[in-house]
This record gives C-alpha cells, structure tokens and sequence, in this order.
C-alpha cells in the first residue's frame, strides 16, 4: 500500500528509490512503468495523466517510452528463446526496423551497447548458455529496442555477482549519456545507491511512504529524517582498519510493521530513537526543506 507518492521524474537523470524489503520500491516502480494501475491519485507523463492516453497509438508509444530491467535474470527470459528471438521480438513489434537487414544490424547493435562482444556469438545462444551477468545485459538490450526514454531498473544488480556489478552500473551510467535516458534504479542498498545515483537523487521508503527525498550528496551527506540515519548507520565499513566515522544509531525495536498494520502517526516511530509521545505516533510528519536541498519528514535533535 503507498502512500502520498508525490515523485518528479525529469530528462536523463537517476532517482533512486532506496530502503528496505517490502516498503512499496517495487510497486511504485511498476505504477511508473505502467505496469501496474493505481487505485488512486494521478500518474503524469509530460504534464498530461496517463488516464489520458486511451487511443491505441498512443498507448503503444507509452509502452515504447516507459521499460523496465526485472531483478531476476533467470526468470526474466523465455528460456525457449534464442537472444536473436528475444531482442527481434519487440523490435519487429513496434515496426523499430523496416526489414530483416536493418533487424540483423540493430540486433548486433544492441549487444554491443551492452557490451556483450563479439555479438555474433550471443545471438544464437539460449539464455541458461549465459552468466547472471551476461543475461542482464541482454534484459537491459531487450529493455533499450524501442529507445525509451526512461528506464526503471528493479533490483538490477541483486542477483548477480558482486564482481560484475560495478561494470553493469558504470554500463548504466554511459547508456544513460549516450542514449539520453533517464533511470529509476530500485536498491535496498545505500552505499550502491550513493555510488550509482551520486550525480542524481535518492528517495528513502519506509512503509509504502517517502519519508526522505534531495540529492544524493545530501541526503548521504546530511540526512534529514532518522531512518535514513539509521540506514547509513547499518552500512558495513569495508575497511576494518577505518575508524567507523558514521553516527551509530541503536533502533528502539528492530520489529518491522506490516503494511496491514502501519503505525499511526509516523510509520518509523516504535523504532525511531528519537521517538517524542504525542508527537511522533499522533502526526504524520510532511515532507519539509532540511538543510541543503534535500527533503525529509521527521523529528530530528538539533
């Protein structure tokens, strides 16, 4: 279940949502994607609701604008399925190519943006002829055919090997250039999020609610709301020879509500240290300017 999303996303930039299992990431990214419908409030594209666009022409460059990358590489490719097939699929369905010899030459395009080389070797594969990574990479080639204009990557990275990911994100990052795109990546982690988005903006969830949202040297820097203290705070130090610098921050309980049984007032109250009786579980806390230009709701000690 979210609540109050109230999220702006512009031209060729990163938003990352950030926090932990089942806070609503997921979801708001599909609504995003147009994947899912929302039971209320109003999904705007360019200005205009997306209830709007009922004529078929335009529901289909709806489609072509809006994709998504799936956390799952196993699962998110027909195993019956070459990657020439997978990758010709919605390219001959959008009319992206005008015969089979512009389809070959796209087909051998897209692997090499992903930088799945020498791409002739990739295309008569089947998926489970492929690494984690490698089928990724053609999750995001199938994800760039129809050239959208933003891309929403849901936990694109967490199931692959930690020794791959950094080469998958930088990837992300010189396609975002290059293809002029815009990308909603999905994480319940903070220091990748910091590393991905650091030119971009973080939203924190926290129980189907944006309690943080501002840019990322803010928000990591000088975060507003306790919550997302508490996440930088659960941040392991990967150096043990480092004095841990980062404020520790001990939860009041480490219980995490259901979305059927949210907490009245702020939603982070029975773990917040910084709990206040009357105040923090009577009030839901509004998103308000925090130092910087981030934003975040909650009560924070001076």
């Amino acid at each position: 279940m979210l609540q109050d999303i109230n999220l702006n996303v512009y031209p060729n930039e990163i938003l990352c949502l950030v926090g932990e299992s089942g806070c609503g990431k997921t979801t708001t990214g599909k609504i995003i994607a147009g994947l899912l419908n929302h039971s209320g409030g109003e999904v705007n594209v360019q200005g205009r609701p997306l209830a709007s666009y009922s004529d078929r022409r335009e529901k289909a460059h709806l489609r072509r604008t809006f994709q998504i990358v799936h956390q799952d590489p196993f699962a998110s490719l027909n195993p019956s399925h070459t990657i020439a097939k997978i990758l010709s699929f919605p390219l001959l369905r959008h009319k992206m190519v005008k015969n089979r010899t512009e389809l070959a030459a796209r087909l051998l395009e897209l692997l090499e943006l992903v930088d799945l080389t020498p791409p002739q070797d990739i295309l008569n594969k089947y998926p489970h002829q492929l690494s984690g990574g490698q089928r990724q990479r053609v999750s995001i080639a199938r994800a760039l055919t129809v050239q959208p204009k933003l891309i929403v990557a849901d936990e694109a990275v967490s199931m692959v090997d930690v020794s791959i990911r950094i080469g998958i994100l930088k990837m992300l990052l010189r396609l975002k250039e290059e293809l002029d795109i815009a990308i909603v990546f999905i994480t319940h982690d903070l220091a990748l999020a910091k590393y991905f988005a650091w030119q971009g903006r973080i939203a924190v969830m926290y129980l189907g609610r944006i309690v943080e949202i501002g840019r990322t040297p803010d928000v990591i820097g000088n975060p507003a709301h306790p919550y997302t203290r508490a996440l930088l705070a659960a941040v392991p130090e990967a150096d043990p020879d480092v004095t841990r610098a980062k404020e520790e921050m001990p939860l009041r309980s480490e219980d995490i509500p259901g979305l059927l049984n949210i907490p009245h007032g702020c939603a982070f109250h029975p773990r917040c240290p910084f709990f206040v009786p009357g105040l923090c579980d009577a009030e839901v806390p509004k998103l308000a300017v925090a130092r910087g230009f981030n934003q975040g709701g909650g009560v924070r000690p001076a």
